[in-house]
C-alpha cells in the first residue's frame, strides 16, 4: 500500500501502481470526468500514469492553468495526427502549448498551406478526436528513438534527439500518431470536443533565421463548444479593443520607422493621460516617505557588469557605445537598478536612516527581436515606476507589506477588479540561472512567503519565475476580456547589496549588509496604458481621461462663449476641448463618441442666453442642462 496525500492535508491509502485518475474517480465521478492531468510530487503528468510510491498529489482540470495547457498540448498531437493525414510526408518540429492554445511547427515540403485548408483540417482533428483514442506513453530507448525517425525520414525530430540523454526519452501515442514528447497529455482525445485553428505563419527553425522556415499553424480547443463560441466572441472584442488600434483613433501614440521600431511616441493626448497616471503614483510615494531621483539613460559597461545585468541580460541590451577619444564603453541602461545602488552607496548610512526609499520612472532600453514588438506591450525603450527601498533585515516584512498594501491600491484605483498574486521562486534544477548564495535566496523567499501570508493574500507558487538575482511577487492582473496580464512586481534582493559592497553602520557600531526591495506597481507605463486601452475599451476612468469634456458649438456665433465656458471648468480643474469646427452638430457627437470623451456640452442659442451647456454622457445621451456651476458639481459626483 501507498499514501497518497491530498491538497487538504488528508492522506489515503491505495494500492502501488494506482493512478490519479483511479483516485479521483474514488473521491467523486464527477471529478474523475473532468481530471485532465495530475501534478505528483510537484511533477506534472498524466492523470492515468501509475503512482508506484508514497506520493503528493493534486488534481488538474479545466479551471486550473495545468489542465489548460495539457488540453491544449494534447490537442496539439492531434493537429499533427491530422496533418499527417492529409499531408503524407509531412515533418514535425515541435507543438507546444501556448497562452491561449497551441501552434505546431510543420514542414509540408513544397506545399503551401492557408487559411483557406483550415476547414479540411479542423474537420479531420473532430474526426480523431472523436475516436476517443488513449494517449498512452512509452519509455524508448535513445537508438529506438533515433531509429524510428530515421525510418521516418524526419530530420527535426532526429535533431531534437541529439539534446536528449539516454534514459529521458518517451513517446507518445494516439491512434495512428507516434511523437517525440515527455508529456503529458490528458486520458483521451474525446476530451476535445472543440476547435478552431487561428492563423498560420512562419517560423524559422530553433529561432534561427539561417535555417529552414516552417509552417507554424496556431489553434485553440476546448471541452465543451459553447466555450469556443465564448472565446471566438471575446476574440472579435479583443479586435475591437485592440491598443494599437484604439490608441490611433485616440491620439495617444505613434511609431516612426525613422526613429525606430519598439521605441514609442506620446501624442499630446497620450502625454496627459501618462503624466495624470505618474502624478498619481507620484503622490501616493511621496504620502508614503519615498524620494524622487533621476539617473541617467545610459551607464559605463562596469556598472552592468558589477550588477550582473550584462551577463544575463547582455545579449538583449543595446551593445556598448564607443566614446571617440577615451575608449570607454556605455550601454543604453537596460535596469535602473545599479544606478539605485550607486546613489544609495555614494555615502555612509547609519542605521537609524533606514529604510530609504528612492523612486524614478526611469526609461531603459532593451533589445526586442523585431518579430516580437507589438504595439506598447512588447518595446524596445519604456518607462519602469521603478523604486527601490533600502533596509535593515528586521525591516524586510514591514517594508514589503507596505508595498504590498500600495501595489494593491494601485490596482483597485485603474479598474483591475480580479488578479492573481503569483510568488516566482528559483528553478531548484537549475541554478547556474541566478546569483547569490543560498543563504540569501533562502532568506529572500521566505520573506514574501511569510509576508503574503501574514495578511492572508492568496496565492499562487510559480518555479522558475525569479529574477535572476531574487525571488519576487507578481500581480497577474485579468482584463475586461477575462485574459491575465502579468504588471506590477515586488521583488526581495539580497545580492546586489552584496555586489555593490552595501553597507549602514548598525547599532553595534560595525558595518552590515541592507537589504534591497525593488517595485514596479505598474510595471511599465508602456505596457500598463497598453493593457488598459483594452481593459477599458479606450473608455478611460474619468480622473484619467485626458479630455473630460468637448464643448460642441452650433455655429462659430457661440466660440466666445463656448471659450468662456472652457476657462471656467479648467479654473476647477476640468480638463477639456472645444468643437468648432463647421460641421453639423449630429457630426460632432458622433465623432465625440468614437472618440471616448467622457462628456459633450453643447452651446447654442437658447444655452448661451441662459448662461448654461447642454450636457451629453458619452453612451449615455441627453442628461440635461446644466450651469457651469451645476456641471461643476455634477461631473466631481462621477469621480
Amino acid at each position: 500500500m501507498i499514501n497518497i496525500t491530498l491538497p487538504d492535508g488528508s492522506i489515503r491509502q491505495y494500492e502501488a501502481g494506482t493512478t490519479a485518475m483511479q483516485v479521483a474517480e474514488s473521491i467523486s465521478s464527477g471529478l474523475a470526468r473532468n481530471v485532465l492531468a495530475a501534478k505528483v510530487n510537484g511533477e506534472v503528468q498524466d492523470a492515468n500514469r501509475p503512482i508506484p510510491e508514497d506520493a503528493s498529489l493534486q488534481l488538474f482540470t479545466w479551471n486550473d492553468k495545468e489542465g489548460q495547457e495539457t488540453f491544449w498540448h494534447s490537442s496539439a498531437h492531434i493537429m499533427a495526427e491530422a496533418l499527417e493525414v492529409l499531408y503524407p510526408g509531412v515533418k514535425f518540429g515541435i507543438g507546444p502549448a501556448v497562452e491561449t492554445g497551441f501552434y505546431y511547427d510543420v514542414d509540408l515540403g513544397d506545399k503551401i498551406l492557408s487559411t483557406a485548408d483550415f476547414k479540411k483540417i479542423e474537420d479531420k482533428m473532430l474526426e480523431l478526436a472523436r475516436q476517443k483514442n488513449d494517449y498512452e506513453r512509452r519509455d524508448v530507448s535513445k537508438e529506438e528513438a533515433i531509429a524510428y525517425f530515421k525510418e521516418k525520414g524526419d530530420e527535426y525530430k532526429l535533431e531534437l534527439l541529439e539534446d536528449l540523454e539516454d534514459g529521458t526519452i518517451t513517446f507518445y501515442q494516439q491512434g495512428n500518431f507516434v511523437d517525440l514528447c515527455r508529456g503529458p497529455h490528458i486520458p483521451n482525445t474525446g476530451k476535445i470536443k472543440a476547435l478552431k485553428l487561428m492563423k498560420v505563419g512562419g517560423a524559422y527553425w530553433r529561432g534561427d533565421e539561417s535555417r529552414k522556415q516552417m509552417t507554424r499553424i496556431y489553434g485553440v480547443s476546448f471541452p465543451k463548444a459553447k466555450e469556443l463560441q465564448e472565446y471566438l466572441h471575446l476574440q472579435e472584442e479583443a479586435k475591437k479593443r485592440d491598443h494599437r488600434k484604439l490608441g490611433a483613433e485616440l491620439g495617444l501614440f505613434m511609431f516612426s520607422e525613422r526613429v525606430g521600431a519598439g521605441l514609442p511616441i506620446w501624442l499630446p493626448k497620450g502625454t496627459a493621460l501618462r503624466t495624470r497616471l505618474e502624478d498619481f503614483l507620484k503622490e501616493e510615494q511621496i504620502k508614503r516617505g519615498y524620494k524622487p531621483v533621476i539617473t541617467p539613460h545610459i551607464g559605463k559597461k562596469d556598472l552592468y557588469v558589477t550588477s550582473g545585468h550584462y551577463e544575463k541580460y547582455g545579449e538583449d541590451s543595446f551593445q556598448p557605445i564607443h566614446t571617440p577619444r577615451e575608449g570607454e564603453e556605455f550601454l543604453l541602461k537596460p535596469m535602473n537598478c545599479p544606478h539605485h545602488c550607486e546613489i544609495y552607496g555614494h555615502r555612509p548610512h547609519s542605521y537609524k536612516e533606514l529604510p530609504i526609499r528612492i523612486a524614478e520612472f526611469g526609461t531603459v532600453y532593451r533589445y526586442e527581436q523585431s518579430g516580437e514588438l507589438h504595439g506598447l506591450t512588447r518595446v524596445r525603450g519604456f518607462t519602469q515606476d521603478d523604486a527601490h527601498i533600502f533596509c535593515t533585515p528586521e525591516q524586510v516584512k514591514e517594508e514589503f507589506l507596505n508595498v504590498l498594501d500600495l501595489t494593491m491600491h494601485v490596482i483597485k484605483k485603474l479598474g483591475f477588479q480580479e488578479f492573481t498574486a503569483q510568488i516566482s521562486l528559483r528553478d531548484p534544477d537549475n541554478p547556474d540561472k541566478y546569483i547569490g548564495s543560498d543563504e540569501n535566496w533562502n532568506n529572500a523567499e521566505r520573506a514574501i512567503i511569510e509576508a503574503t501570508a501574514e495578511v492572508g493574500l492568496e496565492t499562487v507558487t510559480a518555479l522558475g519565475e525569479a529574477a535572476f538575482y531574487g525571488p519576487k511577487l507578481d500581480f497577474m492582473v485579468k482584463d475586461a476580456l477575462r485574459r491575465s496580464w502579468q504588471l506590477g512586481t515586488i521583488q526581495v534582493d539580497y545580492n546586489l547589496p552584496e555586489r555593490f559592497k552595501l553597507e549602514y553602520i548598525g547599532a553595534d557600531n560595525q558595518p552590515h549588509r541592507p537589504v534591497m526591495i525593488h517595485r514596479a506597481p505598474f510595471g511599465s507605463m508602456e505596457r500598463f496604458i497598453g493593457v488598459l486601452i483594452e481593459h477599458c475599451g479606450g473608455k478611460f476612468p474619468l480622473w484619467l481621461s485626458p479630455e473630460q469634456f468637448s464643448i460642441l458649438t452650433i455655429s462659430d456665433r457661440f466660440s466666445d462663449y463656448a471659450q468662456q465656458v472652457k476657462d471656467q471648468l479648467a479654473a476647477l480643474d476640468i480638463r477639456g476641448t472645444i468643437d468648432g469646427r463647421s460641421e453639423k452638430i449630429g457630426r460632432k457627437i458622433r465623432d465625440a463618441e468614437v472618440k471616448k470623451i467622457p462628456f459633450m456640452l453643447i452651446i447654442g442659442e437658447k444655452e448661451m442666453e441662459e448662461g448654461k451647456v447642454a450636457v451629453r454622457k458619452q453612451g449615455e445621451g441627453d442628461v440635461g442642462a446644466f450651469s457651469v456651476e451645476e456641471f461643476a458639481n455634477y461631473f466631481k459626483e462621477q469621480l
